[in-house]
Formats: C-alpha cells, structure tokens, sequence
C-alpha cells in the first residue's frame, strides 16, 4: 500500500508539474500581449463565476470529483458507468440553467463583482462573461469525469489535463499576435483580445472534458445516453456527498469575491493578482500535492483511540515538512520578488509600473505561503476524522474577517466612494488580509485539535516553527543581498542568473542553518533532496 501510495503521489506529482509549467507559460503569454491593460483585468472579473465554478466542481479534490470517487470505488464498472451517466444527467440539466443564467445576467453579475469598474472595463467583462459560460456546464462534467476516472486507477488523465486549457490560451494569442503583431495592444484591439482570451479559455475546458471520454469508454465507464434515475442508490451516495461538500469548498471560494470586491477601484489590481499568483501557486501546489496525497490515508487510519500517539506524530510531521519547505520559498519570494517578476513577465505590454505592482503583491503572497499550505495539512486532519463541519464553520468565519481585514489593510476609495482609514497598502492589502485569515484560522484548527486529541505538544512545535523561520529569514537576506547589493549587467544572462544564483545560494544557507537548528523533519526533508541530486547516491 505505501509504495501504491507513493507511485501515486509521483505519478499526480509529474502530472502537476507538466500542468504548472504550462500555467507559467500561458501566463506569460498573457502578460506580454496585455499587460495589467483593459483585457485582462476585465478579464479576472469576468473569470471569477465560471473560474470558480471549474475550480470548485471540476478540480481534483474537489466535491464532484471526491463524491465520485468514494460512490465508484466499491462498485463494478457497470454499476459505476449507470451511476455517472445518472449523475451527468441531472447535474448537466441544474447546470445548463446555471449557464444560461451567466448568458442572460452577465451585466448585473459583474457589476455585483466588480461594482467600481470603469464603464469600458465593465463592458468588456460582460462580453467575456457571455463567452465564458459554457463552462458552468463544462465544470460539473469535468469533475465527474475525471473522478469516475480516479476510482478506476486512472491517475494521469485528470492530474495533466489543465495542460490543455493552457494551451489552448497559448495558441489563441499565438493566432493573434501572428494576424495583427504589435497592434495587439492598440485601443482599437482591446475588444478582440479580450474575446480571443475569454474563448481559448472556454475552449480548453472543452478539451479537458473531450479528452476524458476515450478513457471513459475504455474503463467501461461512459454511456451516451440521458439517464433519469433519482432513486439508485449510487445516485443518492453522490448527491448526498456532493451537496455538503460544495457548500463547504465554496466558502473559501467565496473570499476571491471578497478581494475583488474591495479591487475593482484599484485599477490593475485584478491582473496584479492574477499574475502574483499563478508565481506562488506554481510551487505551491507541486509541493501540496506531493504531500497531502500520501498524508490524507495516513490520517484516516490513524483515528482509533488507541492509534492518537501515532496521529499527532503524524501531524507533527506534515506540519514541519509543511514549513520547512514553504518557509524558505516564501522568503525567497520576498527577497527575490523584483527580480523574479523581470524574468517571468517584464516584457511586450508588461512594463516598469506592472512590474512595480506584481512586486509588491508577490511579496505579500511570500509571507504567508507556510500559513496557506499549513491549513490544508490540518483540515485533512479534519476530514480523515470524518469531521467537515469544523473547517466548514472556521471557513464561514473567515469570510467576515476577510472583508474586514481588506476593509481595513486596502486604503483608497472603496466601491461606495468612501476613504478607509486603514493601513493604505493597496492591492497588496487584499493579499495581507488572506494571509492574516489564514493565520487566524490555522490557530483555530490547531487549538480544537489539542482539545479533542487530549493535548498537543503546541510549544515544542511553535519553538521548531521558529528556527526554521530564522534559518528562513537568514537565507533570503543573503538571496536579497546578492540580487541586490551586486552591480549585475544588464543582459538576458544576467536576468537569469540573478534570482537563479541568489535563490540557491539562499537555499543553500537555509538547508545549513536548518539542519543545524535540529528540526527532525528539515533534517529528513534536506537529505531525501541530496538523493536526488547527481553523485548524491
């Protein structure tokens, strides 16, 4: 079972990786044909119903996907291949309405997300909305697919699949770059861009589902027919699974309205964070995906009460080996922001000023990335104990702290014509307030944990936290201080060797400071990465 567990992680692991990488590209691409310009920043309001909707109904791990998965995995392939074809029916009928509600109500719903756009960029994001809702419907498919496909051992597909929509984004602008060149950034070519970007998206969440169903047919899992079936008892495992979890996966959703809300009078901003993100996401969810995979069975099989010593071990571990890896990249994110925002995006219509706000929004991503990915670690926990009403409930409350925390950290006119009287930190403000939150809710999760598990040795683990933290801070001040204080030319090598060369050097000084703090877990993760590097046996 561990080594089943551990070709799984590399196989979702490879998966991610080959879709990140493509992510990056595809966000480059975006930044120089536009910028933080009207299409898209339009764009990231126009995005935010059918994105979320993809995200939450057809992620991996996400409700559609996991209802799925737990009603297939016990039942034989025909059983399973009646139970999706049911399944498809009745949530492709509730979610045909849902996309043509995003058709006929696209221009209120953006002036509810974005309520101080500016008359062309709200306009934009209408017509990009109206191109973009076939993914409602696209979204459910996805998820149920590609969950059908995860209960028959079929790992690869689903985890690589987001390439696609990337490359259909890629090729789009490619077409367009190739017909019109620089005038792509012209007053006159706004419209077309933004229609190019809204519909290379919506088609590549038609590919993602096209490209699941040869797959289907070959599991025996796929029929073509409507099935109207209500009653079979697979039908209601799914509905029943899938109800719940919704709701509870869209409360953390919820708070990207929230952000925007607060961003749509800084213009920019939007773009800013869409651009700051997909930065942080990209070694994020590699490393989430390497680690809560093989944790979450672990858990769940460690919830007898004779089992608890083993349990908080296990916690322990997934904590530390959170923190000793998001630590230091989230320094290094600040230390190296400047430099990293000129490699990846600082060229075509991505100029000085853009630059200047993915920086600052970077930075404020680094500082919490160790919170964000700590919090996944501990509602895994959670779930492995069946319970989803804790994370539900904390999620429910960190929707209200959100809003008070942009309220107050953002500055600048809000969206009723009002001066704050916060902090005045901007667009970074918006991505300050979430890390705060997850913080906050980290604390949480961890307080009612040491209560239900009869006590957690809280204090040892803060007094580890901390010497990774200093080894941390350590390593991405000398990363800053040779990025910064070192007169490098200015040529494409340097661009790259600049972040490149201080980010290992960083690295290099964390991995000494740590193992010498004495952290188990730093020592454990620092030795399997010396495996794996040449002559490192």
């Amino acid at each position: 079972m561990a080594q089943s567990l551990k070709r799984i992680a590399l196989v979702v692991a490879a998966a991610t990786a080959l879709s990140k990488v493509a992510g990056l590209v595809r966000q480059q691409a975006i930044a120089a044909a536009f910028g933080v310009g009207a299409a898209y920043d339009a764009y990231n309001y126009a995005y935010v119903l059918p994105g979320f909707l993809l995200i939450l109904l057809g992620g991996i791990n996400g409700p559609f996907h996991s209802a799925m998965v737990s009603a297939l995995a016990r039942r034989p392939r025909e059983e399973g291949a009646h139970v999706l074809a049911a399944v498809n029916t009745l949530v492709g009928a509730g979610l045909i309405g849902v996309t043509l509600l995003l058709l006929v109500a696209a221009d209120p719903l953006i002036t509810l997300v974005g309520p101080a756009l500016g008359p062309e960029r709200h306009a934009l994001a209408v017509v990009e909305l109206r191109w973009m809702a076939p993914m409602a419907l696209l979204a459910g498919l996805i998820g149920l697919g590609f969950g059908a496909l995860n209960a028959a051992d079929v790992f690869w597909l689903p985890s690589v699949s987001p390439l696609l929509s990337s490359l259909a984004v890629i090729g789009g602008l490619g077409v367009l770059w190739w017909q019109v060149g620089a005038a792509i950034t012209a007053p006159s070519m706004v419209l077309i861009g933004g229609v190019v970007l809204a519909g290379t998206t919506t088609l590549g969440a038609l590919l993602q589902w096209l490209i699941q169903l040869p797959a289907l047919a070959k599991q025996g899992l796929h029929q073509f027919k409507l099935v109207w079936d209500w009653h079979h008892p697979g039908v209601k495992e799914v509905l029943q699974v899938m109800g719940p979890a919704t709701f509870s996966s869209g409360m953390l959703q919820i708070n990207v309205f929230v952000d925007l809300f607060f961003a749509s009078g800084i213009v920019g901003a939007a773009a800013g964070l869409g651009y700051a993100n997909l930065l942080v996401q990209t070694p994020l969810g590699l490393i989430s995906n390497a680690l809560l995979v093989p944790l979450l069975p672990t858990f769940a099989r460690l919830t007898a009460p004779g089992d608890r010593p083993q349990l908080v071990g296990r916690i322990r571990q997934g904590l530390m080996l959170s923190n000793a890896s998001m630590l230091p990249l989230g320094a290094l994110m600040v230390a190296l922001a400047t430099p990293i925002v000129d490699l990846v995006y600082e060229r075509g219509a991505f100029d000085a000023a853009a630059g200047d706000l993915v920086d600052n929004l970077l930075i404020a991503y680094g500082l919490g990335m160790a919170a964000y990915l700590a919090r996944d670690v501990l509602v895994r926990v959670f779930y492995a104990m069946g319970d989803g009403n804790t994370p539900f409930r904390l999620s429910l409350a960190g929707i209200g702290l959100n809003a008070i925390a942009d309220w107050v950290l953002v500055g600048g006119p809000t969206p009723w014509g009002l001066q704050l009287p916060g902090c005045n930190f901007g667009a970074a403000g918006l991505v300050l307030a979430t890390v705060a939150v997850n913080l906050v809710t980290c604390l949480a999760l961890l307080l009612v944990l040491h209560r239900r598990l009869g006590g957690l040795p809280l204090g040892v683990w803060g007094g580890d936290t901390l010497r990774l933290l200093g080894a941390a801070v350590l390593g991405g001040a000398v990363a800053w201080a040779l990025a910064e204080l070192v007169q490098w030319p200015h040529d494409w090598l340097s661009l790259v060797l600049r972040p490149g060369l201080s980010g290992l050097l960083g690295l290099a000084v964390y991995g000494l400071v740590a193992s010498a703090a004495g952290v188990p877990e730093a020592r454990q993760m620092l030795a399997g990465l010396g495996r794996r590097l040449p002559g490192g046996g």
